[in-house]
């Protein structure tokens, strides 16, 4: 599913307006990024856990020539399922 059959989904199913639908979603998803980079988890009841993870700088391997290359320190967000969202789909 894609942003915008999200957006469709929601506007069809609550009746409202395509661009109502749209405001949602983007708020939902800027409050969840605005959350993650402040370091907070967000916890969706039933569904599920966004938590922001540090990787440190490593060392790897460029995999045409095989040179060793630095990759540098990230963040990105790790999402871990509920227990209703595992439930539901064994």
């Amino acid at each position: 599913m894609t942003k915008a059959e999200l957006i469709d989904s929601i506007s069809s199913k609550i009746e409202l307006p395509k661009a109502t639908a749209e405001r949602i979603v983007n708020t939902i998803f800027d409050d969840i990024v605005a959350a993650l980079k402040s370091g907070d988890k967000v916890n969706i009841s039933g569904f599920g856990t966004f938590q922001a993870s540090d990787r440190k700088a490593r060392t790897g391997r460029n995999p045409k020539t095989g040179e060793a290359i630095q990759i540098a320190a990230s963040r990105s967000a790790k999402f871990k399922p509920g227990k209703m969202l595992k439930d539901s789909l064994n």
